[in-house]
């Protein structure tokens, strides 16, 4: 497992960032974000959109817990488990059935399922560090290795 940090300036850099990183993921991949409100976790995700080629407009899934955006041939599913206050609440969600698909997962509020985590998850925590200055650190394996600074 490697981590890299990088620092971005805007809402603009954040979202580049996240299109770096979409062409290293792969079907099935689970990123497990880490961060308070207005870190940057959705801007991120619609980087992530852009990156892979889906046209949606990503929101945050505050309400209805999973967006799915769906491309050729892959999808994004972002989860948000603010609320998840247990494995009860995680089952009612759905996820797990998540987990035996092929789209890529962009899970906000990881924390409140860390014992839910599958192996090889890619740790991403947004750090503000400013108004719009985030400290991204992404713990994965080596795929990301080219994007530290």
């Amino acid at each position: 497992m490697s981590q890299i940090t990088r620092i971005t300036h805007s809402p603009e850099e954040t979202r580049q960032l996240a299109r770096e990183i979409a062409p290293l993921l792969r079907p099935g991949d689970l990123l497990a974000y880490r961060g308070g409100m207005g870190a940057g976790k959705t801007t991120f995700t619609a980087g992530l959109a852009q990156g892979l080629g889906l046209g949606d407009v990503v929101s945050s899934p505050t309400f209805a817990l999973v967006n799915e955006y769906r491309g050729n041939g892959i999808s994004l599913c972002h989860f948000d488990m603010f609320r998840i206050r247990g494995f009860d609440d995680l089952y009612s969600t759905g996820f797990f059935d998540y987990l035996e698909g092929d789209a890529i997962l962009a899970v906000e509020w990881s924390e409140n399922m860390d014992g839910a985590l599958p192996q090889g998850a890619t740790v991403i925590t947004f750090d503000p560090a400013g108004e719009d200055t985030r400290r991204i650190t992404i713990e994965g394996d080596e795929r990301f290795d080219h994007l530290g600074c």
